[in-house]
């Protein structure tokens, strides 16, 4: 075992580096930096040390991370050892510098550096708890606090807004205390647990590069309670301030004016077709994309806490959900999807019974039915999941499950059987985590109507038809101005593309478009694609919904495209071509 009793023998050890080797990297670094640690060396040759640490430190955190960032890490995990080894080294490092900076506080030759040493205190706290979002864990208990704790202590000494040289962050190349902790604080506000890799890595990264226009003031008298806010001494990130106690000089309200100001500046050099990169954005940001999620963030960085929509309230139960697409089908129907142009399945006896006593109406399940449908549905392999239901509104539900026995997605189509419900409901995964005991909660957005099963096939330019598939239709509701809205597979939007819908023994054709504009003016509305990045079925990739508008079989009728809820439209910005001019950022004002 090598000697790193020395700061010296530290740095030699730092050039004879394997980048290659992760793991044997990764305990070299831990345990040079354990071991300085542990001994009391001069406060300016640690220093040293850990600047030339950094860089190859960030390198092999990030490889590592890579195991865990692609879906929800089970704390049973073979890779959650993985994770504790990360979320520790980034430890290492914020005791590291705290260590030298209460040491050296009376050093007069590392004076200039006391701004530095908080900034990278703060800046490792944050990382620390980076991790358990990127593997969608639980924050766990402290975390908080010893980031809140980081930052109190920079600005009791003056050096919060002083900004320190720091070449690892991309769009500045330095930062100070208070930026480094508004860069934590907005990619919790980001919806961390609702974010595959690539969106979270883009957040992280963007932080930075807007933390600079978020402020951080003692509170007064006159916040606003719906203000975002925090107490330094409580263990919990941002939260509306009128859920803060009040009266504490530990509390601090954050202002994202300039934020919002910044973001409207920078969707309008989108506008003028300004890339990605020249906006500090990343080499790797596509602008459909990075435009998309960037204003996916105006609303909860920009516009501070507006309320949600519908309020939740605690609720108790079991919640029946599947998320496999035949499955939805099945449960909608009360059998398996047929193939109208196959021969019909035969009916049981008794479904024959029922046809001559009460005729083709008397589909209604009764026990009898039920516990038929329920031995279907295990002999086929699409049962329901039981999930307990935690919390509820009008527009969701927060589910918790343990153990976990079907492995949901970001985004993934589901049907969910509420407890006091008697009509099969689609949602859409809006998040997930794991909590420390093993628990997966799922946050399920659900999506507006009664939904039915019907059959849908493409019609090829020369007039052929493809098979027919398993498609749902909600219905439309006057009350929120939606249109009836057609869930097809993933893959299947094509502008102008033809669908032949087939309900009953009747069959209409419809042609799909991103908009309808009957108004002749350019619409502020996004293409009503709701659901556009999640997969209903993991071999079929990502499900889409469009306004159902039917013709006669013959007739092309073009459909007028959903409107979606006003939260969604900006979100869903750059699906498919979508005109930069016809934006409008008083969208993103609405209430979730």
């Amino acid at each position: 075992m090598k000697n790193f009793r020395t700061p010296a023998a530290c740095l030699e050890a730092l050039e004879q580096l394997n980048p290659i080797n992760v793991n044997e990297t990764h305990a070299t670094l831990f345990r040079m930096l354990e071991c300085l640690l542990e001994d009391s060396h001069p406060p300016g040759e640690h220093l040293q040390v850990l600047e030339a640490t950094r860089l190859p430190l960030e390198l092999v955190q990030e490889e590592l991370a890579k195991r865990y960032a692609a879906h929800p890490l089970p704390p049973d995990s073979a890779e959650n050892t993985t994770l504790q080894r990360v979320v520790a080294l980034w430890q290492i490092m914020r005791r590291s510098y705290a260590e030298i900076a209460q040491r050296s506080s009376a050093d007069v030759a590392l004076s200039d550096q006391q701004a530095l040493l908080a900034q990278r205190r703060v800046a490792y706290a944050g990382q620390a708890i980076f991790e358990f979002f990127r593997a969608h864990r639980a924050v766990p208990t402290g975390m908080w606090l010893e980031l809140h704790q980081s930052f109190a202590t920079a600005e009791t000494l003056g050096l919060a807004e002083a900004r320190a040289p720091d070449p690892l962050i991309e769009a500045w190349k330095a930062q100070s205390a208070a930026e480094a902790y508004a860069a934590a604080l907005l990619v919790d506000l980001a919806n961390p647990y609702g974010r595959n890799k690539r969106e979270f890595g883009w957040i992280c990264r963007w932080a930075q590069r807007f933390a600079p226009y978020c402020g951080l003031r003692p509170a007064g008298d006159a916040t606003k309670p719906t203000a975002y806010g925090l107490d330094l001494a409580g263990d919990h990130a941002l939260r509306p301030f009128g859920a803060l106690p009040s009266g504490r000089p530990s509390l601090r309200c954050f202002d994202g004016e300039r934020l919002a100001e910044q973001l409207r500046s920078t969707l309008d050099q989108f506008k003028q077709g300004v890339t990605p990169a020249e906006l500090g954005l990343g080499e790797d940001c596509a602008t459909e994309a990075g435009a998309k999620l960037l204003i996916s963030l105006y609303r909860p960085w920009g516009l501070g806490s507006v309320g949600r929509r519908f309020r939740r309230r605690s609720s108790k139960g079991v919640v029946k959900l599947t998320g496999n697409w035949g499955a939805i089908g099945f449960h909608l129907q009360g059998r398996p999807f047929d193939d109208p142009d196959r021969p019909a399945t035969p009916r049981s006896l008794r479904s024959d019974i029922r046809l001559l006593t009460f005729g083709e109406r008397a589909e209604a399940v009764d026990a009898e039915s039920a516990i038929e449908i329920e031995e279907t549905a295990h002999r086929l392999g699409f049962a329901y999941d039981n999930w307990t239901l935690l919390d509820q509104s009008v527009g969701g539900f927060r589910l918790g499950q343990k153990p976990t026995t079907e492995r949901l997605a970001h985004h993934q189509l589901v049907g969910v059987l509420p407890p006091d419900g008697n009509h099969l409901l689609l949602g859409q995964v809006s998040w997930l985590l794991y909590r420390d005991d093993g628990t997966m909660e799922a946050g399920i957005n659900l999506l507006d109507g009664v939904p039915a099963a019907m059959a849908v096939r493409q019609v090829l330019p020369d007039g052929r038809r493809e098979p027919y598939y398993l498609a749902f239709i909600l219905p439309a509701v006057p009350a929120l101005h939606k249109p009836a809205s057609l869930v097809l597979p993933g893959g299947w939007f094509q502008e102008g593309r033809i669908v032949e819908q087939h309900v009953g023994k009747a069959s209409s054709l419809s042609g799909l478009s991103d908009r309808d504009e009957p108004s002749g003016k350019a619409s502020t509305d996004l293409p009503g694609f709701e659901a556009h990045s999640g997969s209903m079925q993991r071999e079929n990739g990502p499900i889409w919904t469009a306004s159902l508008a039917s013709a006669p079989t013959g007739a092309v009728d073009q459909p007028q495209v959903r409107q979606a809820a006003r939260p969604l439209r900006l979100c869903q910005l750059l699906l498919r071509g979508t005109n930069f001019d016809q934006i409008t950022y008083e969208e993103a004002s609405a209430g979730v």
